[in-house]
């Protein structure tokens, strides 16, 4: 579902970017406007995965979970994505994936998650507008905070050997295991198309 945000600062100041308004160089955001559009999205990706994860865990155990996971969190991605309209990935300087690296555009914005991956038992999020044009993305970065259950399963410090062993197979460049509850996991990624963000009026 595609859908249009009323966010004129967006709007305005991309027009005076384009006409080289040397005042308009830092664009500002509602961030209000800009969580309001893409907690959502990320809770629905969150909610969804976590629900497929304990249905496995309970009727197959950790092994089917790792499978699950494996298949299921694309797939959860991509279903999101084509729903709201913006571009749904989960990103981690620890990947098990290593698609789903931190780019260097995305690193500054990272880092500040990991040094408070919560706020308030909340997962943080950091949101900036990045590229010109037709290009110009807004971005909304929710921190995946390390959790006991079910993440430690197959992200903890204490992996069953044989599920060890799986991870390996399903991902042989690995780099997603050793969490310690309350770190930085990773983050989901909610992207918007500038223009959508653009007042309508």
């Amino acid at each position: 579902m595609i859908r249009n945000f009323p966010l004129a600062a967006i709007g305005l100041a991309l027009a005076a970017c384009s006409q080289g308004d040397p005042v308009a160089d830092v664009p500002v955001l509602d961030e209000a406007a800009v969580r309001e559009a893409s907690a959502p999205v990320a809770q629905a990706f969150t909610s969804a995965l976590q629900a497929q994860l304990a249905t496995a865990l309970g009727e197959g155990g950790r092994m089917q979970a790792v499978e699950v996971c494996h298949a299921e969190a694309p797939r959860i991605a991509a279903e999101q994505s084509e729903a709201s309209g913006a571009q749904v990935t989960r990103i981690s300087d620890r990947n098990r994936n290593p698609a789903g690296a931190v780019s260097v555009d995305i690193a500054p914005h990272y880092a500040e998650l990991l040094e408070a991956p919560l706020v308030d038992g909340a997962p943080a999020n950091r949101i900036w507008l990045s590229g010109e044009g037709e290009e110009a993305r807004v971005n909304f970065l929710s921190a995946i905070p390390m959790r006991e259950q079910p993440c430690s399963v197959c992200h903890g410090t204490d992996i069953d050997p044989a599920l060890q062993a799986r991870i390996a197979e399903l991902y042989p460049d690995d780099l997603a295991t050793g969490f310690e509850p309350g770190e930085l996991r990773g983050a989901l990624l909610v992207s918007w198309p500038a223009e959508m963000f653009a007042d309508a009026s």
